[in-house]
């Protein structure tokens, strides 16, 4: 995808996509804050941070969107205070909902990545989780992170697109695409109107103001990163002990196979069952990459790459 000139042309359209996106956002990713959702969030924590997990006084997510991190991090108590800071003031209205409903409290600040309103010094954890990939200034935003640590303070990252892994994900992709009809007829399922699947590869929409939010989703991806790439963003801005890591291999293929069928079809449409099958059999798969294959191939071969580090003391 060519990415548009201008920064803030990007932060525009990722705002009315995730404004628009924020009310089935949970629904359509898997989102969840049961005991499910709050192992997957421990696993991906003791990825980057180690076990038994560090508490943290007090932590600020960057792109929190309806709060997948967040909020499973203050039921577990790896959190004592929280700060969720997003582009998009519909994913934050989603998160206080889906806060309240869970019986946890956050503070929500709609704002930039590159321009954070808090005092220097204020956070012991910054985080996040498919985010980077949306901010247009990624050397801004790191010298914000810093800035807003503690000294000695930790920061993470998870959940970002690989340049390989993504180029590998149009596989499945386009697999998907091919049978997409045939999915459909089997699930009696009507085909979502308008929809046209994004290419990883397609021009910035010149006349992208007209579009609505939902069908910008193919263009709000601004960056895929190397292990070197992602780990340099952070040693240039001034982090020590920077660590880069591989996440989900398997799991993503599958996982890309089940979405893109999804995405063509009416959400209300898609039978229980199939996505049962679906969030189970990722789970299954995301199993079998931990155990046989993240701590076995290079980084660059996953889907997802995971970054930390720590502001010096």
């Amino acid at each position: 995808m060519a990415a548009p000139a201008s920064a803030d042309a990007i932060r525009d359209v990722n705002t009315r996509y995730h404004d628009a996106a924020a009310a089935q956002y949970d629904t359509k990713w898997g989102v969840d804050y049961g005991e499910v959702g709050r192992n997957q969030v421990r696993g991906k924590l003791r990825k980057l941070l180690g076990n038994p997990l560090p508490t943290f006084d007090r932590s600020l997510e960057i792109g929190a969107g309806t709060g997948y991190f967040t909020l499973n991090m203050l039921q577990d108590g790896i959190v004592r205070e929280a700060v969720a800071t997003d582009i998009s003031p519909g994913m934050l209205d989603a998160l206080q909902a889906n806060a309240q409903r869970i019986g946890v409290t956050v503070q929500t600040v709609a704002c930039d990545a590159e321009a954070l309103p808090f005092d220097d010094d204020s956070f012991d954890l910054v985080l996040g989780h498919a985010v980077l990939h949306h901010i247009p200034q990624l050397d801004r935003a790191f010298a914000e992170f810093r800035r807003v640590l503690r000294p000695g303070g930790r920061f993470l990252f998870a959940g970002e697109p690989s340049q390989t892994g993504d180029r590998i994900a149009a596989y499945p992709k386009r697999v998907a695409l091919a049978t997409a009809p045939l999915w459909r007829t089997l699930m009696r399922a009507r085909p979502a109107e308008g929809y046209e699947h994004p290419d990883a590869h397609g021009a910035w929409p010149a006349e992208h103001e007209g579009l609505d939010g939902e069908s910008l989703e193919p263009f709000v991806d601004v960056h895929a990163f190397t292990p070197d790439e992602v780990g340099a963003w952070a040693r240039g801005a001034g982090f020590d002990d920077v660590r880069v890591r591989g996440e989900e291999l398997l799991a993503n293929w599958f996982g890309w196979v089940n979405r893109t069928l999804e995405a063509t079809a009416v959400p209300e449409d898609i039978p229980w069952l199939w996505r049962q099958y679906a969030f189970r059999g990722y789970l299954a798969l995301q199993a079998v990459d931990v155990a046989l294959l993240e701590g076995r191939l290079p980084p660059k071969v996953f889907y997802n790459l995971m970054v930390a580090g720590r502001k010096p003391s």
